[in-house]
């Protein structure tokens, strides 16, 4: 594998998020050095034990690739974040950058997430979804054509029974967050830069996950699980 690929640059804007309490959603697309505000960087997240993390802290020292997913019980966003599980650790740290999932479900829902996801990078809770409005995450689906996601793997029946059958099974009848609310991804830092924003405009308009970890100098990572070709 060959050492991390250079960034490329962005354009910078000057355009900032407002503090105030309902703030003009940040503009979608690749952005530099524009600031997140510091009522946002300073809203809480929850980890695994239920301690509580300012949300800028997470990325203060180092860029951070963030996902914000839909709700745990999505077998989309599960899927998702079972590719998210592949990206090798050493690929991170070598371009020094942080990945974080970010669910909006209590925080006694992460360690079984992660059991089922085999996703063992960072990972909090928004329970409130205020970082989720902040950042002007749509809630409710628009009709868009995302095109055909190379991490879904389940068709929408049987991937909805299955999402279904986790919840009614489960010790309460919880779907892990709110149904209609729509995830991200952005990549922050270091301090509280946003370099990039991308809003779900539905459950399957996620960014491909090779083409965030390219912003950020990560190699590209073979989410097939198919041996590789060689050809002689």
């Amino acid at each position: 594998m060959q050492g991390s690929m250079a960034a490329p640059s962005l354009t910078p804007v000057t355009r900032q998020v407002s503090s105030r309490a309902a703030p003009a959603p940040v503009p979608s697309g690749a952005e530099s050095g524009q600031p997140l505000a510091a009522a946002v960087a300073e809203l809480p997240v929850l980890d695994a034990a239920g301690r509580r993390v300012p949300f800028g802290a997470l990325f203060q020292e180092r860029r951070a690739v963030v996902v914000f997913v839909r709700h745990f019980l999505c077998y989309i966003c599960k899927e998702y974040v079972e590719d998210l599980a592949k990206i090798p650790k050493s690929f991170l740290q070598e371009a020094n950058v942080t990945l974080i999932v970010i669910g909006q479900s209590s925080y006694h829902h992460i360690e079984p997430f992660c059991k089922l996801t085999g996703y063992s990078h960072e990972i909090y809770v928004d329970p409130e979804r205020e970082i989720y409005k902040r950042l002007g995450m749509k809630r409710g689906e628009e009709i868009a054509s995302s095109g055909q996601s190379p991490h879904i793997k389940s068709n929408i029946l049987s991937g909805s029974v299955r999402s279904l059958w986790r919840a009614v099974t489960g010790p309460l009848f919880d779907f892990q967050g709110d149904p209609a609310q729509q995830g991200g991804t952005l990549i922050l830092g270091p301090g509280n830069s946003i370099h990039f924003i991308h809003r779900d405009r539905n459950r399957l308009d996620h960014k491909p996950i090779n083409s965030v970890l390219q912003l950020v100098g990560v190699p590209h990572v073979d989410f097939t699980g198919r041996p590789p070709v060689i050809h002689v």
